[in-house]
């Protein structure tokens, strides 16, 4: 750890963008508008913004470093390593690796979801990313209860997600691509596959007690909630009466609506912003922004897809950068009750992006600092007086 000096760059600083030298001290910042002092590494950020870090609730793509291709798996560690790389180079600071815990063997297993969360408790200390574990609980698997249960009350759980995606599985059984895509995950064969899903299903009736039983478990644990893909306000209501506060991909506006005026957080995933639309068909989710109804964008399955959504959205006279960066820093922060971050301020939390938004919807992030560490350079030429500076400051970087 060393102290680390921002000169100069335009700040994001409440609501504003302000010419500002940053001071960093340990893992925190520790002066605003600073001179350099004793620094013992200087950065010139002059012409760049200064931004909070990014801070992803919902981010899967690491399960493509997991299986790569249909079938072809590579060690959990090895992974978990790659996505810290991936979602530190795109200036996530704060990442919560979003896992499901199906009925499904294999990829989305309840095995599976036990190795990640235990790798991510091994590794943590090596991540650059603070990393987090986002359990994503597919309610029909009703035999992980307990054990689910168990990982709330032992505090190894940091958000907990409902998820039911039951009829769209009983839905895409009779298409061949989705049939083929679905067992391909699973191992299984089209026979076995078809009496999973049966058995799965007659213990519908089964589902709601399992819900509810969870839910007072997490909201004794004192773990955030969230519920997904929610269709009607009936339904956001319901999980609302369970301790759900956050609402992630609300299917429709009217759903939106009903979560909005309840002072719910609204999650829409980030590659809907850039590519224009949603990839189901659903929610725009850059219409749900304009008419303020949605207060996070997540990573959902591409790492990219947060930093490129904010400039996106500025670019298209949807939001202010300044209050479409809160949409991936401060929004995140305030849902997941991570009040020590998302925003520059003396003692806040020292994730920090230097970024050059020359290029038209393409910002380059030239250096990442996450937790008062020096986590990512492009352009080594930043350095001031590198030279000058004892060694060990610059590898400590």
């Amino acid at each position: 750890m060393t102290d680390i000096f921002l000169e100069g760059g335009r700040a994001l600083i409440g609501t504003e963008l302000v010419e500002a030298s940053l001071s960093v001290s340990g893992t925190d910042i520790a002066q605003v508008d600073a001179a350099r002092g004793r620094a013992r590494l200087a950065i010139d950020a002059r012409n760049l913004l200064v931004l909070p870090g990014i801070v992803d609730l919902h981010g899967d793509a690491f399960e493509r470093q997991m299986m790569p291709r249909a079938g072809v798996d590579f060690p959990i560690d090895v992974a978990l390593a790659d996505s810290d790389r991936q979602a530190i180079s795109n200036g996530i600071t704060t990442v919560f690796h979003a896992t499901t815990c199906s009925w499904e063997p294999g990829l989305r297993s309840a095995d599976n979801a036990r190795g990640l969360m235990e790798a991510i408790e091994r590794q943590r200390p090596q991540f650059a990313a603070d990393t987090r574990f986002h359990l994503r609980h597919e309610t029909y698997n009703i035999d992980a209860e307990a054990e689910i249960s168990q990982w709330l009350s032992e505090g190894r759980v940091d958000l907990f997600a409902f998820n039911d995606h039951m009829d769209g599985v009983v839905a895409d059984i009779s298409n061949p691509r989705k049939r083929n895509r679905m067992m391909e995950r699973t191992g299984l064969s089209s026979e076995n596959f078809d009496k999973l899903v049966a058995g799965v299903v007659a213990r519908a009736a089964e589902v709601p007690a399992s819900v509810s039983r969870l839910a007072a478990t997490a909201r004794a644990a004192e773990v955030r909630m969230l519920s997904h893909d929610d269709a009607t306000p009936a339904m956001r209501q319901e999980f609302r009466e369970l301790g759900a506060m956050i609402a992630e991909f609300p299917i429709n506006e009217e759903t939106a609506r009903a979560a909005a005026s309840h002072g719910d957080a609204i999650v829409y995933g980030a590659p809907n912003v850039v590519r224009g639309g949603s990839h189901t068909g659903w929610t725009r989710a850059s219409d749900m922004i304009a008419k303020g109804l949605c207060s996070v964008l997540a990573s959902d399955y591409y790492y990219p897809a947060q930093l490129l959504a904010a400039f996106r959205l500025a670019a298209d006279g949807v939001l202010p950068l300044t209050e479409a960066w809160s949409l991936v820093s401060a929004g995140p922060a305030r849902a997941t009750g991570l009040a020590d971050r998302g925003t520059l301020a003396v003692g806040r939390r020292a994730d920090i992006l230097l970024v050059d938004d020359t290029v038209p919807l393409r910002p380059r992030l030239v250096a990442v600092i996450s937790g008062g560490k020096l986590v990512h350079l492009t352009d080594a030429t930043r350095l001031l007086s590198a030279a000058a500076a004892p060694r060990e400051a610059v590898v400590a970087a």
